[in-house]
């Protein structure tokens, strides 16, 4: 069944339908005043169904409050298109509107009430139902042992945090990136939410994907979206984990939590942003323990949001450098994410030049192994053949020569991809006695100023 079909199924009561009334929005009827001025002060001519569209209410209510503006005298009917009012401010009504644009510049949907978000963020708490068959589909692209999905899907399934750590380039980040493939459903996302007459923007299109077909006679000032799924790095500050107030346009922004709201919220590369694992922790000990946010307004009106974002700790530092036992305490569920086995190895490999077209010669995933072993970071890492791949791909087409993967491309790959990797250059490969490949390393002379340089093979870890 599609998302927006769900949506129909869904009984009366939880699904919010199109106010029919000014009292009906939930918000003070001044803000929705200011609003109607100010869209129409941009629009200079507008109408009954061009603002209905704008501010996200239905032409019932619009009509209410052009009759209401026209009292005041801010608004003058100039004709009519069909059943729709053309209508256009007065000098009075273009006055008025100059001034609450100095207060603020937001002429998007009417917000809903702080209530209003807060009920329906409890409606939507995530419970979804996670077996081994469910958690193995999510994760179908990648490949990951069915040990580390077994440590996941309990994970997933239960509250509070995940604490991922493991070496880099084991695959930390993509597994936080699919865990929203858990969820099979859709939740609302308002465009806006009104505290203290304030407006804090909500909806973010980079962040929110709304479904296509919108439920019919739903309120459009929310919006039907997959949960969403917001992912930071070492970008990630203190100030976007509060509301921050636009002095140009007069309105606040949601903070990143706010955003993630009955979805998911990965800190990727955690203990590498400017903010300390114990400022982090400081800021959300609350939000953790109680499921409940503070937020502030600038002039210090301070309010209570629902905390209900499954935080995701994703780290290649070592766990005992990032907090101490009071801090892991209160993350329940911690998963190493370790190296790749030979076979998974393969498997991506497999994978990979299957999806590019890349033929692979016999030895050739051998002697990958080894070269990534002798002059990575002395393991297997799962990133490592989309990378030669990709190398390998535009090294072919340079050349104009077939996609093929061969000791000798592998040669050519590592010279380009690790770092001082020429020290790769030898006489020659050879097998020991047990057949694994060996590379005999040549020191490489070289003229510096006119004297000969001995380099030594320096190989730094990818």
């Amino acid at each position: 069944m599609a998302l927006a079909e769900q949506m129909e199924t869904i009984e009366d009561p939880w699904r919010p339908r199109a106010p029919t009334t000014l009292e009906d929005l939930g918000v003070p009827r001044t803000l929705v005043q200011d609003l109607v001025l100010r869209r129409a002060l941009v629009d200079g001519r507008t109408s009954t169904l061009g603002l209905s569209s704008a501010l996200a209410i239905s032409p019932v209510v619009v009509t209410s409050l052009i009759e209401e503006l026209r009292a005041l005298r801010y608004l003058e009917v100039q004709g009519l298109d069909g059943r729709d009012y053309l209508v256009a401010l007065t000098d009075l009504g273009r006055d008025q509107a100059n001034e609450r644009m100095k207060l603020s510049r937001y002429v998007g949907a009417v917000p809903v009430s702080l209530e209003a978000y807060t009920a329906m963020v409890e409606r939507q708490r995530a419970f979804p139902q996670i077996n081994r068959a469910s958690i193995r589909r999510a994760f179908a692209d990648l490949v990951v042992s069915d040990q580390l999905l077994d440590e996941l899907g309990p994970a997933a399934r239960s509250p509070g945090a995940l604490f991922l750590y493991g070496p880099p380039g084991t695959g930390k980040s993509s597994i936080a990136e699919r865990l929203n493939r858990i969820h099979g459903d859709a939740v609302l996302i308002p465009h806006a939410v009104e505290v203290d007459g304030q407006v804090i923007t909500v909806f973010d299109p980079v962040v929110h994907q709304p479904i296509e077909s919108q439920p019919t006679g739903l309120d459009p000032r929310w919006v039907l979206c997959r949960r969403p799924s917001i992912i930071v790095g070492g970008e990630l500050t203190a100030d976007m984990l509060d509301l921050q107030y636009e002095a140009g346009s007069g309105i606040y922004l949601a903070p990143l939590q706010m955003q993630a709201n009955n979805g998911i919220f990965v800190i990727d590369d955690f203990g590498r942003q400017t903010l300390t694992p114990e400022q982090l922790l400081n800021r959300w000990i609350v939000p953790l323990d109680r499921s409940i946010d503070y937020l502030s307004l600038s002039y210090g009106v301070k309010f209570q949001i629902p905390f209900d974002a499954k935080i995701v700790f994703s780290t290649n530092l070592e766990p005992s450098s990032l907090g101490d036992e009071a801090f892991f305490r209160r993350i329940e569920n911690k998963i190493l994410v370790p190296s790749i086995d030979d076979a998974q190895f393969d498997e991506v490999l497999v994978r990979v030049t299957e999806a590019m077209g890349i033929a692979v010669e016999p030895g050739a995933p051998e002697y990958l192994r080894f070269v990534s072993r002798e002059f990575g970071d002395g393991d297997l890492r799962p990133y490592l053949p989309q990378s030669v791949c990709r190398i390998l791909r535009s090294i072919c087409e340079y050349e104009e020569q077939p996609l093929v993967l061969s000791r000798s491309a592998i040669d050519r790959v590592a010279r380009i991809y690790f770092t001082h990797a020429d020290a790769l250059r030898s006489q020659g490969t050879r097998a020991d006695a047990a057949g694994a490949p060996q590379v005999d390393v040549l020191r490489e002379e070289e003229l510096i100023n006119g004297e000969a340089v001995v380099a030594p093979p320096v190989v730094t870890a990818f």
